[in-house]
């Protein structure tokens, strides 16, 4: 087995952080506008954490609009013809296969909603965030990538309820509002919903509740601002929603392992 070797690349943004351990590659992208168009030589698995919005043709000659739903698991074969690109981008783990062994299935897929790969992602994440490279990473990369072939998992439905319209109707609604409160009814109530069935659709959709969803919007909020901003955290904790600077300090260390001074710090340049 190759030892576990940790490494970061310096961005304008949040830096790359990226782990190889034994055949894994595996890397945490920051949200980021992108444009790529490649072959694929290995394939990838994915985990998107955030909505992502763009153009994309994978494994085809057709470029299309695209939606990627907020915990969504994806995969690209290897020889996989790929074209995406995206205004925004959203934060995303990518785990790659570099001994050129083959991973389950021959399709590519995104927009999966799966409880134990999500779990899983979130691990990941707060651990890279932490850079620490003592942690069980050439095990984790095998759980997520057994993920690829469980039945149990479903495609998230971008009809119906909450499709991808709606979603991106939501995104707006809660950026649009998260310097103050927003409750589960105010947003049922955005997309013309009971309170009852938003719940249980956007749960269906996402993986997770609403206010979980919510909590993930402020946090991702509150990185841009501390990446992209001198204010105080104080002040970034109130202009996006959080009572005090220790309740989103409470919510970094739950969510993402790591304390926001720590993680500002890592930005510094």
């Amino acid at each position: 087995m190759n030892p576990t070797k940790l490494a970061s690349d310096p961005l304008p943004s949040e830096p790359v952080r990226r782990v190889e351990a034994g055949p894994w590659m595996i890397e945490l992208l920051p949200a980021a506008a992108y444009a790529t168009r490649y072959v694929a030589t290995q394939a990838a698995v994915g985990f998107a954490f955030e909505s992502q919005r763009g153009l994309h043709a994978i494994g085809s000659d057709r470029v299309q609009p695209f939606d990627a739903v907020p915990n969504g698991l994806a995969f690209v074969p290897a020889g996989c013809d790929v074209l995406s690109a995206s205004p925004t981008g959203g934060e995303y783990l990518r785990l790659l296969r570099t001994d050129g062994l083959a991973l389950a299935g021959d399709h590519a897929f995104n927009n999966r909603i799966d409880p134990q790969a999500i779990a899983l992602a979130m691990k990941m994440r707060a651990a890279l965030l932490q850079t620490s490279a003592a942690d069980d990473w050439e095990g984790w990369a095998l759980a997520l990538a057994d993920r690829l072939d469980d039945k149990s998992a479903v495609d998230a439905p971008l009809q119906g309820s909450i499709n991808a319209s709606r979603m991106r109707r939501l995104d707006e609604f809660i950026d649009a509002g998260l310097d103050g409160p927003l409750g589960v009814q105010a947003m049922a109530q955005v997309l013309g919903l009971s309170e009852g069935y938003f719940m249980r659709a956007f749960k269906h959709t996402t993986g997770k509740s609403p206010h979980s969803y919510l909590i993930d919007r402020r946090l991702a909020k509150a990185r841009a601002l501390m990446r992209d901003s001198t204010a105080r955290l104080a002040e970034i904790a109130h202009g996006c929603g959080f009572s005090s600077q220790a309740h989103m300090a409470t919510a970094f260390r739950q969510r993402m392992g790591i304390s926001p001074a720590k993680l500002r710090s890592q930005l510094s340049p």
